[in-house]
């Protein structure tokens, strides 16, 4: 049976963490013309400015971080919500010492993002983890 409905714990646990960036991601649905995407920055974190042949609008749910979004930066916390066109340079600093999590949809479906996450996927013990992949966020198709 498909799920249409997803808590954040069930993000979060069906979540991969990429040690190199302090991030946790999910793939959470691919639909045909979009794509549900959840994201966890612990602090510390690398949200790398980068850009994508995809239109992504996201929802900032807790922390803070200093967002660009082309030539345009702001600090952003829970509630705010940011839309980066395809192929505009995007990214951010997380700020302070609590973790970043927000939710992003792309259009069309970036079916990279799930790709690079099957294909680099590390073992849950940080030790066994070597010769970290760059994040995906860090890639940039054209």
């Amino acid at each position: 049976m498909t799920s249409y409905i997803f808590s954040a714990k069930e993000a979060e646990s069906n979540s991969d963490f990429f040690y190199d960036r302090k991030l946790h991601g999910a793939v959470l649905v691919t639909g045909e013309s979009c794509q549900l995407v959840w994201a966890k920055f612990e602090p510390g974190g690398t949200y790398a400015l980068h850009s994508h042949p995809h239109e992504q609008m996201s929802v900032m749910i807790s922390g803070h971080m200093r967002l660009t979004v082309g030539d345009e930066v702001r600090d952003i916390g829970p509630g705010d919500m940011w839309y980066a066109p395809a192929n505009v340079e995007h990214g951010g600093e997380i700020l302070g010492d609590e973790s970043v999590v927000f939710i992003d949809v792309y259009a069309p479906p970036a079916q990279w993002i799930a790709q690079w996450i099957e294909e680099n996927r590390k073992p849950t013990d940080p030790t066994l983890a070597q010769d970290q992949p760059k994040s995906p966020i860090e890639v940039t198709h054209k």
